[in-house]
């Protein structure tokens, strides 16, 4: 006799059978030409996407500076918006991107990780409460005459 029969969610199986999703893996079901521009673009936004190639930009945007200076106002005013900005701060707001990236990847991992401890010790609970029922039932099977309305008899 069971008091109580624990029915585990679907998605706890489901969680047993599979890890995080990591980009790598995201695409690895798609054809030859899909990974390869996968692969490509990563590399790219990696390789643009760090100071050192924000620096080089900037070098490279001041070297039309003197240029956009003898040019007026206007020129410069081009420059900075279309040559210096858009150049340099590319470049910046990706190593941004990539900081920010990087830790909600730790704090989705860490969460991962709080909801699997959780889920164990949600876990260890049932098993505990199953072995009480268990020994709870053995007790009551000792006392066949003790019903909850009705005092044993002596």
């Amino acid at each position: 006799m069971s008091i109580y029969t624990h029915v585990p969610h679907p998605h706890i199986r489901q969680r047993k059978l599979t890890v995080p999703v990591s980009v790598r893996s995201m695409h690895r079901r798609a054809n030859l030409i899909q990974r390869f521009n996968a692969y490509l673009a990563v590399k790219i936004t990696d390789g643009v996407g760090t100071m050192w190639c924000a620096y080089a930009f900037a070098a490279l945007a001041f070297v039309s500076l003197p240029a956009a200076i003898a040019g007026g106002v206007a020129t410069l005013i081009s420059w900075v918006a279309q040559t210096f900005l858009q150049l340099v701060l590319l470049s910046i707001i990706i190593v941004g991107q990539k900081v920010a990236g990087e830790a909600s990847d730790k704090r989705a991992i860490a969460t991962y990780k709080d909801a699997e401890a959780v889920l164990h010790e949600a876990l260890q609970i049932q098993e505990h409460l199953a072995a009480q029922d268990a020994l709870l039932v053995k007790l009551v099977a000792q006392f066949p005459d003790v019903t909850p309305n009705r005092p044993a008899t002596s």
